[in-house]
């Protein structure tokens, strides 16, 4: 039986600020025509700046598209 691939999914990214406690970014990011290198979608928002390549299992690499950026680990939720 095949998985389909979803077409989108909801990032979510969860980091701590200085006295302020966690705060919570989401981005829902869609697939794109290109491949990561572990051969799965890389999935973009709609600026093209965040790139994240993301496994059948949920597992989001997150890729650098210019210089100097530390991208952070998100969760993936699929969208419908």
């Amino acid at each position: 039986m095949q998985t389909q691939t979803p077409d989108r999914y909801r990032l979510t990214f969860t980091h701590r600020r200085s006295g302020t406690g966690v705060v919570t970014d989401e981005v829902v990011v869609e697939r794109t025509d290109t491949l990561g290198p572990g051969d799965n979608p890389v999935y973009c928002d709609s600026t093209g700046i965040l790139r994240a390549e993301i496994s059948p299992a949920g597992e989001v690499r997150m890729l650098a598209s210019g210089g100097y950026q530390s991208p952070l680990f998100p969760s993936a939720e699929p969208l419908p």
